[in-house]
């Protein structure tokens, strides 16, 4: 009974974390499409540095998530 209380939470945390990952995906997408649109025009230099050390930032989060995910779904294989 505790081993399926286990997975239950598993998949939770699992279904959670790809949400997760799926709302940096698009705000990464956003931010390195911003940082495409200033290219063409004029714009602050400190704005477009910003952008890309945010959008690094988030792939920075995504990796971990992903690593969060790939020991969650070993962890229910093993459930």
């Amino acid at each position: 009974m505790a081993a399926e209380g286990d997975e239950t939470g598993l998949r939770e945390e699992l279904r959670m974390v790809e949400e997760d990952l799926v709302k940096l995906r698009e705000t990464v997408a956003e931010l390195r499409g911003t940082v495409g649109e200033h290219a063409e025009a004029p714009t602050d230099a400190t704005e477009v540095s910003m952008l890309i050390a945010m959008a690094d930032e988030q792939e920075q989060l995504m990796t971990t998530l992903e690593a969060r995910r790939e020991v969650l779904l070993r962890r229910l294989g093993e459930a």
